[in-house]
Parts: C-alpha cells; structure tokens; sequence
C-alpha cells in the first residue's frame, strides 16, 4: 500500500517537471545517463475520465517541501549568445489516496503554470559551472514570457498542468525503483508518461525522487527558437524532483 503511494507521487512530480521544461534558454546536460522516460501524445480523454474513484487514506502534497527542477539548455550556432535555465514548481496542489488494495491507489496533483519560477540564484548554484548564477533580469523575464506565451504553455488559456495516475508496478520495496504512468494534459491535450521513481516513508511523511531527461517534442510541444534556429532550447530536458506529502488528518 505504502509502495503504491510513493510511486504515485513520483509519477506525478515527473509529469510537473516535463511540463515546466517548456521554456528555456539552453548546452546539453553532462554527467551521468538518467533513467530514460517516454512520452507519446494522446486524443482528450473522454469528459469525466480524469477523474478516478478514490479510496483509501489520503497523503496531500506539501508544497513548501517539494520542488521539482528543469533545466533547459541552449543549442544552435548561436547558443554562447543565450543562457541554461532553471525552471522550478513549488507550488503543486494534489493528493494520494491509498486503499488497502493497493493495486486501486491513485492520485492528482494539479501545477498552476504562473507559479513557475525562473532561475532562482539558490537553484542555479547548486548546479554547476553551467548555471553561472549572474543571469540579467531580461533574460530571466525574457524567458518567463516565452514559457507562459500561445506558442509554448499558453498559460492564459491553460492556466494549470493536471497528473493523473495511470499506472503503477514494480517491487513493494523501499529504495527499489518502480514505474509509475501518469496522464498529463497540458495545453488541453492529454500525454502518457512513464516515469522511474524511488521512495521512502519517513513517519507520516512519503517521500519520492527521481531524476530522468525528457523531450518537449513528446508533450507535444515545440522547443523554443529564434534567428531562424541559430539560438534555440534543446529539446531535450533534464528533470528532478523530491515531493513530499503528508497523512491527511481526514479523509477527503
């Protein structure tokens, strides 16, 4: 049961972070391979499909102890000429519900896409020789307004980005990777993501993690370019995440 759960909110965090990715600036990431994930686009799920029976006890979100970060990376002839982002949710909303049949969990978790931040300094330390933390507050706000716009997120007529658990299998053991699928729509299109995740229970508290590169193109979307491709946003993102969420005290 306590496995269930944790995977869940792993997929949905992933789902977050693949969304976020729509804006950037953009080198390609170095270090280690992370877990691959996949995306394929999928018709609207019919009216009411999103919206799952739950049961079981619930674990809500808690946005001020979660983060999920994306880094975007620059590319074309051009690309010394832009910047690598980081693009990070705080604020996710949602809920784990966990049955006694664990194979019924299920979860939503909703991201309000004007919440996004956009190179804190902090989160860019953290990040490397890559991350310089002195990015000029036009192109941070140059880069808000490309990910907010009609042609990447259109967050004035798509205000959120919705999770919905699909799918969950893999050994009910703490530290063990499991798989989680999970619906994202974005942009009032419906995708199918599968994500690798690890979790860990700390008293009340799951905890789950995870780390993997994920293409814009796979959400349907289309990677930021400008000086007809000479400065660009790669395609593919780089997305981590740590969500916490906590017992409910009540049953919703």
């Amino acid at each position: 049961m306590e496995f269930q759960t944790r995977s869940l909110l792993i997929g949905a965090s992933v789902a977050i972070v693949a969304l976020i990715s729509l804006a950037g600036c953009p080198t390609r990431p170095h270090g280690p391979e992370a877990p691959s994930a996949t995306a394929v686009g999928a018709p609207p799920p019919p009216p009411g499909s999103l919206q799952p029976r739950h049961e079981g006890r619930p674990y809500d979100v808690e946005p001020r102890e979660s983060l999920v970060t994306i880094l975007a990376f620059r590319g074309g002839a051009l690309a010394k000429a832009g910047h690598n982002h980081v693009i990070a949710a705080h604020d996710m909303i949602g809920t784990i519900y966990v049955p006694d049949d664990q194979s019924r969990s299920t979860f939503e978790v909703s991201v309000p896409v004007d919440q996004l931040t956009i190179d804190e300094p902090e989160l860019r330390a953290k990040e490397g020789s890559e991350f310089p933390t002195d990015v000029p507050e036009s192109a941070k706000e140059g880069t808000r307004r490309n990910m907010l716009s009609e042609a990447l997120l259109n967050g004035a007529q798509y205000p959120e980005i919705t999770l919905v658990s699909q799918h969950i299998e893999g050994p009910a053991a703490a530290g063990s990777p499991v798989r989680a699928d999970v619906q994202v729509t974005i942009r009032g299109q419906a995708h199918s993501v599968s994500v690798p995740v690890t979790y860990s229970f700390e008293d009340s508290r799951l905890v789950v993690s995870g780390e993997l590169p994920i293409k814009q193109t796979d959400l349907g979307l289309t990677p930021f370019s400008a000086m007809l491709g000479a400065l660009q946003v790669l395609d593919e993102l780089r997305v981590r995440f740590r969500i916490v969420a906590r017992r409910a005290q009540t049953k919703h």
